[in-house]
């Protein structure tokens, strides 16, 4: 059964934070003036961590993502349970753009109990166990003791349970953790809720932060770049890590207490896919994405000519590149014009797919074509349209993919109402 369209839901506030900085302006200006975020984890001379390593568990050349500040701002008071680096690039996140004094004013409109919240990540506060974990060992102490506090910080449900706590929401709340689709998956998840009436707003969005399990993981599996990574490009090899956050605020348009709909920011349809074609590499001609793509077009209510831009998962590894690649021009031929943002931020993995999502809507919002940013020479074998320096063009309509480990895919279809 094809999706039917959707009603579309208005983004009424948005913001995020990442290697970039912190807050809309600061990304709209990286991606204009194509400035980097990244920088050598194992710290050089001439990088502002200077020659101290991101994380001392680190032994292999590679560059991320780094949000500064996080260790200089702890959680304290009525939250300090909460507090691993995770939950801090959260309260951050949150308190740049304005965005929770925007969030309680929908608080104050429709009531706590009918604002959702629905959250991605993929680490949660894992590094808070990991210097747990090493701290007791050096010291040969015979338990963690106190120290750990695993509920409220390395699980899952941590960062849902703070933002909730600090947002002071009581409405559905949920935690999707489905590898690098997960921030993008909150957006379909909360339009679901929104429509079936189980709450009248919801709170979206990633937050992911650097941790050696997943560094060390990904150079075990071959794919960590050891330069900054390349989208697209020939001879590429492998991701850039990064850490970020993304919040949005949804409400359904056309309800009878939302004012100025027209011509508002979006979620205007989305798709979701698993093609589970194996644990961490994608089908190689890209069939889950290319079903996810064509769900997203159909519940918007698009053909594929009415999209502007695609904002590429565009991972940098040679596999998923070729696939992406492949459900894309399966698609769109190369008429559309592509291109991949992770060349400026990292992979924020969980937060990935909101992180470039509000990346999209500030491109729609200030009529910005992104470049793929590090990639020289892109590679002959991939025919999509790929834009490789930034470009002012009006954008009202943005495809935004992003495809996670066993083929948990999602397409977003960003615009204007």
């Amino acid at each position: 059964m094809m999706p039917m369209p959707i009603q579309p839901a208005r983004i009424s506030a948005a913001t995020l934070t990442t290697a970039l900085g912190r807050g809309r302006r600061t990304h709209v200006d990286a991606l204009a003036r194509m400035r980097p975020g990244l920088r050598p984890a194992l710290g050089s001379e001439s990088e502002p961590n200077g020659a101290k390593p991101v994380l001392d568990e680190l032994t292999a050349p590679c560059w991320v993502g780094v949000v500064d500040g996080l260790d200089d701002a702890p959680l304290t008071g009525t939250l300090a349970a909460f507090d691993c680096r995770n939950n801090r690039l959260a309260a951050v996140a949150l308190e740049t753009d304005n965005f929770a004094a925007q969030v309680e004013a929908a608080r104050r409109r429709r009531g706590a109990h009918r604002i959702g919240l629905f959250l991605g990540t993929s680490t949660s506060g894992i590094r808070h166990s990991e210097l747990c974990y090493r701290r007791y060992v050096e010291q040969n102490l015979p338990g963690l003791g106190d120290d750990l506090r695993f509920d409220s910080t390395h699980a899952y449900i941590s960062v849902a349970d703070f933002c909730r706590r600090r947002l002071r929401l009581a409405g559905p709340a949920m935690v999707i953790s489905t590898a690098c689709s997960s921030g993008a998956k909150t957006f379909a998840a909360a339009h679901r809720a929104l429509s079936v009436g189980l709450c009248d707003a919801a709170v979206v969005g990633g937050v992911d932060t650097l941790c050696a399990t997943t560094l060390l993981g990904f150079q075990a599996l071959g794919l960590l770049s050891p330069t900054a990574c390349t989208p697209w490009g020939l001879g590429r090899s492998g991701i850039s890590i990064g850490e970020g956050a993304a919040f949005a605020l949804l409400e359904l348009a056309q309800d009878e207490r939302s004012q100025g709909d027209a011509g508002a920011p979006a979620l205007l349809g989305y798709g979701e896919s698993d093609d589970a074609y194996h644990i961490a590499s994608p089908h190689p001609e890209g069939a889950g994405a290319l079903l996810a793509m064509r769900a997203a077009l159909e519940t918007a209510g698009l053909q594929p000519a009415d999209i502007d831009y695609i904002n590429l998962h565009g991972t940098g590894t040679p596999a998923n590149d070729l696939a992406e690649d492949r459900a894309v021009t399966a698609l769109f031929a190369n008429a559309v014009p592509v291109s991949a943002t992770k060349g400026w931020t990292g992979h924020t993995l969980g937060a990935a797919g909101a992180v470039e999502a509000v990346l999209s809507l500030l491109c729609i919002e200030h009529g910005l074509l992104p470049g793929t940013l590090n990639t020289a020479t892109p590679d002959p074998e991939l025919t999509a349209h790929l834009v490789r320096r930034s470009e002012r063009r009006r954008l009202d309509r943005v495809l935004s993919n992003a495809f996670g480990f066993a083929g948990n895919n999602c397409a977003l279809v960003l615009g204007r109402i």
